[in-house]
């Protein structure tokens, strides 16, 4: 396994996590994956409350030492009061005293960020939480976030990012990099849109330098997205063989010319805007007007 630090904080980090979004339909063989997961190297593990998979987080990492957690807080709870007190849910869901990395899950711009980044740093000094982070914000909405801290900074941001979603590489990703925060890819893998017919030449690029190396197609992937300065990738696992898989990702270094060829057969594809992948949709930002 390869680690990284993430930001500026010293913490070395699994280059692969591990996500939680939609687990919780077998619980009991995903928390075997998680456990097959750190025993493979993996000290990172991505949840949030909206997931519902705390609990499962909890089940999992228990026994377990250095353990490095992050959850997200809902922007309906972005309230300066809401904020504590998803906290303080998320510390019980996870049997935790303090959460590693406490991030912002989407942006949402009837609350001023003002009113919910003193609440995050409040966090921090109370010993709740170690690390603020952000997810979904673009470049603007990050600095925004920056310019109205008072004595923290912002370690992470995480967005979706992969060989088939490449947009945080115009601004954000270069961003990130210069201010050494680091990029958090969910999705990695696509939502498994990898392996469908519209990526055929894709795939069958990344399963024949897979045979190169004796790696598969996903760990080709999830190998060439984390080579990226200051990436790191929490890919869903909910089965053992598939937790394995993942955290052997970073056991090989890509040849130059391979990883080039990836790079160009991936840049036929076509993106999807930065608003498409870091904003809520109208309709959504409406919902949340409500709270």
């Amino acid at each position: 396994m390869i680690y990284k630090e993430l930001g500026k904080t010293k913490e070395k980090l699994s280059s692969i996590g591990v996500g939680t979004w939609q687990l919780g339909k077998n619980p009991s063989e995903e928390v075997k994956a998680i456990k097959a997961a750190i025993e493979n190297g993996v000290n990172f593990i991505d949840t949030a409350e909206i997931y519902g998979s705390e609990p499962l987080v909890n089940n999992a990492i228990k026994g377990t030492k250095d353990i490095f957690v992050a959850t997200k807080v809902w922007p309906g709870h972005f309230h300066y009061a809401d904020v504590i007190k998803a906290c303080d849910k998320s510390l019980k869901n996870l049997g935790l005293k303090q959460i590693d990395l406490y991030q912002l899950h989407w942006p949402n711009k009837f609350i001023p960020i003002e009113e919910t980044m003193r609440a995050m740093e409040s966090l921090v000094k109370s010993g709740k939480i170690r690390y603020i982070g952000v997810s979904n914000f673009d470049k603007s909405q990050l600095i925004a976030a920056q310019a109205v801290m008072k004595r923290e900074e912002i370690v992470s941001n995480q967005v979706e990012y992969s060989l088939m979603v490449r947009n945080p590489e115009e601004e954000l990703l270069p961003y990130c990099q210069k201010q050494k925060i680091s990029l958090i890819a969910y999705s990695p893998l696509g939502h498994g849109k990898l392996f469908a017919g519209k990526y055929k030449k894709l795939f069958d690029l990344l399963s024949n330098v897979g045979a190169k190396y004796n790696k598969t197609a996903a760990q080709i992937s999830l190998n060439w997205l984390v080579s990226r300065k200051g990436v790191f990738a929490i890919p869903k696992a909910s089965s053992i063989e598939h937790a394995v898989e993942n955290a052997k990702a970073t056991s090989f270094k890509l040849k130059l010319k391979d990883s080039i060829a990836i790079d160009v057969a991936s840049r036929k594809h076509k993106r999807r805007s930065l608003k498409d992948t870091v904003n809520l949709p109208l309709s959504f930002l409406l919902f949340l007007k409500r709270f």
